[in-house]
């Protein structure tokens, strides 16, 4: 069973991260956007570490307060109910 989180962490912050890589060259070019809701659900579904990644070394979405906080909030959710699990057992 860890195993398969690990595959899954792996595989969700890969594709945060070239989502949110994929906004932001969208933007530069004044082309079609992928929504907002779309890139807090990627991080939501545990690719807040490739999503906060991404942020920084994009500088993607880094002026909207719903990202500012939302991803490390999410991302430091996500690391307690990760070690609770992982410590309770």
């Amino acid at each position: 069973m860890h195993s398969f989180l690990y595959y899954y962490l792996i595989f969700i912050n890969c594709t945060a991260f070239i989502v949110y890589g994929a906004d932001k060259a969208f933007a530069k070019l004044h082309s079609w956007r992928v929504p907002e809701i779309v890139l807090l659900v990627l991080a939501a579904l545990g690719g807040s570490a490739g999503a906060f990644i991404a942020m920084q070394l994009f500088r993607h979405k880094t002026q909207h307060l719903k990202f500012i906080f939302g991803v490390p909030l999410i991302f430091f959710l996500q690391v307690a109910l990760i070690s609770y699990f992982f410590y309770k057992g």
